[in-house]
């Protein structure tokens, strides 16, 4: 199965894409918080990414979910910055707005996804992209000429504008989703994001819509499809129940869902006495079998305690 955005790219699409892209960056509104700055003149809005994106690190990752390790590990490429404002976030040094790294070229990003396919990468995968749209297509199109055809993976926080997924359909292969809160109040007070409820649910329906429930090879490596991961928060902070239930009855049943254990107080969580306590075991066994009585069949089995390393 070829990634998709070869054919995207064959036809001039991605190019168009890429050009629409573009001109949304001119007044953005890639993102839900629609600032409105001319990123294209460096100017920049709560992302603090300007013209060109900005790479923290890019390694083959294999820490990842097994479909997207494969044997030759997941080419992950972490963008610096982020479009939410998550205060308990485990990679607080390099989603922090307030921070430099390295800016990259298009030619320079393209290049890196061409290392890292010649590295061995089984995908290249996308950490935190939702700011960075414009410049990732940009890119890929320029690496799709020079040879890439691994699958793309869009890996996202899901404050996700749908317009602007809307671009993405016949790019992104595989989408790895984050589901982090239910409710309203709770992603204001941790995320400044009010509304990403709404967008999430919203997105995550739209990714699924354009490429189906997960798809492996011959071989149990990702090709296609939408992957789901909820963290699990102390005092139910997530609303993890609600988002099962909502997975539930708005997606098939074998839509791949790693239920994560891994939470720990990181970044900005020391300031918040209920960011601090510990997730018991149990509480993440119940909601595995909550998912199954629910009728989710697809969950990801690693074993509990596992904590998935980012660098």
């Amino acid at each position: 199965m070829k990634p998709l955005y070869l054919e995207t790219m064959h036809s001039g699409l991605l190019e168009k894409k890429t050009r629409q892209a573009e001109n949304i960056a001119g007044k953005c509104a890639l993102c839900p918080r629609k600032c409105g700055v001319n990123r294209l003149e460096d100017e920049t809005g709560f992302c603090n990414t300007g013209r060109l994106s900005q790479v923290a690190s890019y390694n083959l990752h294999f820490g990842e979910e097994a479909p997207l390790v494969g044997s030759g590990g997941s080419g992950t490429v972490f963008f610096a910055h982020c479009n939410l404002g998550c205060v308990f976030c485990q990679n607080y040094d390099i989603s922090d707005n307030q921070t430099r790294h390295q800016q990259v070229t298009p030619e320079q990003l393209a290049g890196i996804f061409l290392d890292l396919q010649a590295s061995g990468a089984e995908n290249i995968n996308l950490v935190t992209p939702s700011h960075v749209v414009f410049q990732f297509l940009e890119s890929l199109d320029i690496a799709a000429g020079k040879g890439l055809n691994i699958p793309l993976v869009y890996n996202t926080g899901s404050y996700d504008e749908p317009d602007t997924l809307d671009l993405l359909e016949g790019v992104v292969d595989i989408y790895l989703a984050d589901s982090k809160f239910f409710n309203s109040k709770e992603a204001e007070k941790y995320a400044q994001a009010p509304d990403y409820p709404e967008k999430a649910r919203e997105g995550i329906l739209k990714m699924h819509q354009q490429v189906g429930s997960l798809v492996v090879d011959d071989q149990g490596r990702a090709v296609r499809g939408l992957m789901i991961r909820h963290l699990v928060m102390p005092s139910d902070l997530a609303g993890s129940e609600k988002w099962l239930e909502f997975f539930a009855s708005q997606l098939p049943a074998d839509t791949y869902i790693n239920i994560m254990d891994q939470y720990r107080p990181a970044g900005k969580a020391f300031s918040y006495p209920e960011l601090q306590a510990h997730v018991p075991g149990s509480v993440v066994a119940e909601l595995k079998k909550k998912a199954r009585e629910l009728g989710l069949t697809r969950l990801d089995e690693r074993a509990s305690g596992f904590f998935r390393l980012m660098f």
